[in-house]
């Protein structure tokens, strides 16, 4: 449920005094901030609550050193953060019907019992004599095959072969000799861990991050100690999107400081970027992304080639240079919208053709900061090239951007703007 802000106590009165201390008339400010004076002037005088965006967007204008954005009210969601299960006795059970559709549960195995052998067709366990190392090999094999589907098309295509794929990884674990076991036990995590993340794709946080603490449980079982902190990175994105910056800032330092790698630290430091950037917070922004950026390198250039091949790569696999991507997205949100445009410009650019989750997600946010810079006609042409793909991948993540998008444009309504509208008010 989304709660609704009030109107923060002197935000419209600071806000005010600050545009008169630079000299600025409401005409003036708004052309800087792309807000009509009409609504600058409720805001101003506390008949209307600002938005996020817009606290951002004066906050820069008026250098406010991120006073006015942390003063901005803040939309959060209130589901609840799940308790870690264990999967003790615990059996999955994949639902699928003619139309298409499928779940997934995990159910207590006495359920299943108390249900009868009638519920459930039993496939039979491995044979104790499966070749596990021809099992890894194929299995990683698949991995990248299912990463790439998940690239160009929806989650409820790709989430049931890879749950059982899970299932079937962990159950061989358990048979196999030592040497294998933990193979096939790191490798269960990272499907796990891609799970998840599909799963917040679809809108469910809860079950995003059911299966990172799955891929967390199944990393450590296996001695791969280095899951548990970018399982934190995770978490943190997840409320990045709540709009949560406090929390994504102390999740990321907390990953920052648990890791043991520098590819998941310099991940933790982009995602404690992010919550700089939310917060309104330039200089401790630029800094992680710097700090991301030395990490990432540094890991790029230690890692052995033949390790990389037995475990797959942790995190985006899609972006040629993924800092200063985040880096457009980081300027967005710091109220810098005709920058984060031009570094979007450049890095989509530089995006795979068959990576349509990726184009339409980065692409979307570019066209966002084209339109928040006052370049509605351009930002509607972008999104006119990237229907299809937003079609395709079928992401919930995606459509929070298409929902700042749609407020962007019903404050600009050109032919463009509604020419879209259509479109967008069937994916908001």
């Amino acid at each position: 449920m989304l709660q609704q802000p009030r109107q923060p106590l002197g935000f419209g009165p600071e806000l005010r005094r600050l545009r008169l201390a630079r000299g600025f008339t409401l005409g003036q400010l708004s052309a800087l901030v792309h807000y009509s004076k009409s609504q600058l002037s409720k805001v101003e005088r506390g008949l209307k609550a600002p938005s996020a965006q817009l606290a951002r967007l004066c906050d820069t204008a008026l250098d406010a050193d991120g006073r006015l954005a942390a003063s901005a009210p803040s939309f959060t969601l209130s589901s609840p953060t799940p308790e870690p299960v264990s999967d003790e006795g615990e059996t999955w059970l994949m639902r699928l019907d003619p139309t298409g559709d499928a779940s997934f549960e995990s159910v207590p195995r006495r359920s299943v019992v108390a249900a009868g052998a009638a519920s459930v067709v039993p496939l039979g366990r491995p044979a104790p004599r499966t070749d596990s190392s021809t099992v890894l090999r194929t299995a990683r094999s698949l991995f990248a095959h299912y990463r790439s589907l998940g690239q160009s098309a929806g989650p409820h295509l790709v989430l049931p072969p890879l749950i059982a794929q899970t299932h079937t990884l962990r159950s061989l674990a358990h048979q196999a000799d030592l040497s294998s076991r933990n193979g096939l036990l790191s490798l269960a995590s990272r499907y796990a861990e891609y799970i998840g993340w599909l799963v917040q794709e679809t809108g469910d946080e809860r079950g995003a991050l059911w299966w990172t603490d799955r891929a967390v449980e199944l990393a450590e079982e296996g001695g791969d100690h280095g899951l548990a902190a970018y399982a934190l990175v995770r978490r943190a994105l997840v409320t990045l999107y709540r709009g949560d910056a406090a929390q994504t800032v102390e999740l990321a330092r907390r990953a920052r400081r648990l890791a043991g790698s520098d590819r998941v630290r310099g991940l933790a430091a982009q995602r404690e970027a992010q919550g700089h950037a939310l917060a309104g917070d330039r200089r401790s922004c630029m800094r992680d992304l710097d700090a991301a950026r030395e990490l990432l390198a540094s890991a790029a250039r230690s890692a052995d080639e033949d390790a990389r091949a037995r475990t797959p790569v942790i995190g985006s696999s899609t972006l040629a240079d993924p800092v200063s991507m985040i880096t457009g997205w980081c300027l967005y949100d710091l109220g810098l919208p005709a920058e984060a445009a031009q570094v979007l410009d450049r890095q989509t650019a530089a995006l795979p053709p068959h990576a349509l989750r990726s184009q339409a997600r980065y692409g979307i946010r570019r066209a966002l900061a084209h339109a928040a810079a006052g370049e509605v006609d351009h930002a509607c042409a972008l999104v006119q090239t990237l229907t299809a793909a937003t079609d395709s991948v079928a992401s919930a993540t995606i459509r929070t951007d298409l929902r700042r998008l749609a407020h962007v444009l019903r404050r600009h309504p050109t032919r463009s703007a509604s020419e879209l509208a259509p479109w967008l008010a069937t994916h908001i």
